[in-house]
């Protein structure tokens, strides 16, 4: 992810350009309006992060916070992190689906969805995504994998 060493959210959009705030608002008002109830807005990675609280699920590989989406200012562009859609295929699928119905290019690694502006994003598509896993679900799907990892057993 990023490397913003802004320490708030406030902090992370303050040192935006105008235009690049504008975008990084959108896309933030986005997440929070379609975002199931129980994750936390921090800053995590260097981005802007919504994640399960430590309170909630502590058993994590690395002891931090599950992510659930994170959303980034690159030099490129931005890159919106969909953790459900990596880790659970029928999220994925549908995803992939709703991005083709919009006509809209995808650039996609395993969860990182990278654009240049608002407009380059299938809203429905990610509306979708970010709405698919309710925090338990999420949770339920991230103990199961882990349990299939040398790891977790």
């Amino acid at each position: 992810m990023s490397k913003s060493k802004a320490k708030t959210v406030r902090e992370y959009l303050s040192a935006l350009s105008p235009e690049r705030r504008k975008v990084a608002s959108e896309v933030l008002s986005l997440v929070r309006t379609n975002l199931p109830k129980g994750y936390k807005e921090e800053l995590g990675w260097g981005a802007i992060t919504w994640v399960v609280p430590l309170a909630r699920f502590e058993d994590t590989y690395n002891g931090q916070p599950l992510c659930y989406v994170a959303f980034a200012a690159t030099k490129a562009g931005f890159s919106l992190y969909l953790m459900g859609v990596y880790g659970d295929t029928k999220t994925s699928n549908a995803f992939v689906r709703a991005w083709k119905k919009s006509g809209k290019k995808l650039d996609m690694g395993k969860s990182c969805v990278r654009f240049r502006n608002s407009d380059d994003l299938a809203l429905d598509a990610v509306k979708g995504a970010i709405k698919a896993l309710p925090l338990k679900k999420y949770v339920e799907q991230y103990a199961a994998i882990r349990k299939k990892t040398k790891a977790g057993k």
